[in-house]
């Protein structure tokens, strides 16, 4: 009885609040949200989806991917589990492309609705942009109301959604450079992949709280959450994304960008004994 009047209230507040409530406060233990992507590989999506179904344990709620295949990009947005979603071969058909991210979710900001699926889509100025992520930002509501209040419309409820507004609204030439400003101003902890239609971009918080690591598949790169997923489509593990570390992939190769001062690494506990699957290394372990 307790926990329905908890969900009434809650949906109370939402529907006082309006479309662009953010749900802060919720104390209850939930698993952490999945990420992949994959760099130049003809069956980009393909490896997605098995990436995801590695890291289901980390979100059941909703998944997608979203891929480029050299001309548009293309989307797939699903409430619920990676192997009822995209086991098929006429969806995985309709995600052509050589660079894809993928996104497993159990939401810890925002509601359980198909529009805070990711990855999260924006066509910018630059052209369009994917991204994922894997955390909370607690300046999130903060950030939300200033854009908002300069013109932004919101989509979503999912606290990822600002990132791609303040690649928007940024008048930094290239991506990468909005992308790193992007970052600078939120906070809180993260693991983000992002696609462009000619790059793969990855990064960790300035403390490490959440795992990214990089993989090599043939001449193909991933990252991901976790190795486990790395061995799940068979690619060698390279090493773990630095915290604080913005990796850029391209058909040159692999950029690494530090925008942050060096700090000593703080990954969350829950790591260990909790989210992350027992076969999986972090942090060497």
């Amino acid at each position: 009885m307790t926990q329905r009047l908890d969900e009434a209230e809650q949906l109370r507040d939402a529907k006082l609040q309006g479309p662009g409530y953010l749900r802060y406060g919720d104390d209850r233990l939930r698993e952490e949200c999945g990420v992949f992507g994959v760099f130049g590989h003809p069956e980009a999506a393909a490896i997605t989806a098995l990436g995801l179904h590695a890291l289901q344990h980390r979100g059941q709620e909703a998944c997608g991917i979203v891929a480029f295949d050299g001309k548009q990009f293309h989307s797939e947005r699903r409430m619920g589990l990676v192997g009822d979603n995209f086991s098929r071969a006429s969806v995985i058909e309709r995600l052509q492309g050589h660079i894809a991210i993928g996104h497993n979710r159990y939401s810890t900001c925002g509601d359980a609705i198909l529009r805070n699926v990711q990855p999260l889509f924006a066509d910018i100025d630059t052209g369009g942009f994917a991204v994922a992520h894997n955390g909370n930002l607690t300046n999130a509501l903060t950030l939300r109301q200033d854009l908002i209040s300069t013109g932004a419309i919101c989509q979503s409820t999912s606290d990822t959604e600002v990132i791609l507004h303040l690649l928007s609204r940024s008048k930094k030439r290239r991506i990468v450079e909005r992308f790193v400003e992007a970052i600078r101003e939120i906070e809180g902890a993260y693991a983000l992949v992002g696609l462009t239609n000619e790059m793969l971009i990855g990064a960790r918080d300035p403390i490490g709280i959440r795992p990214l690591v990089l993989g090599k598949l043939g001449s193909s790169y991933v990252l991901a959450s976790e190795t486990c997923a790395l061995d799940m489509v068979g690619a060698e593990f390279v090493r773990e994304i630095d915290n604080g570390e913005v990796v850029v992939i391209t058909a040159e190769g692999i950029e690494s960008h530090r925008p942050f001062p060096l700090r000593p690494a703080r990954p969350c506990i829950f790591e260990y004994i909790y989210f992350a699957r027992p076969d999986s290394v972090i942090g060497g372990r």
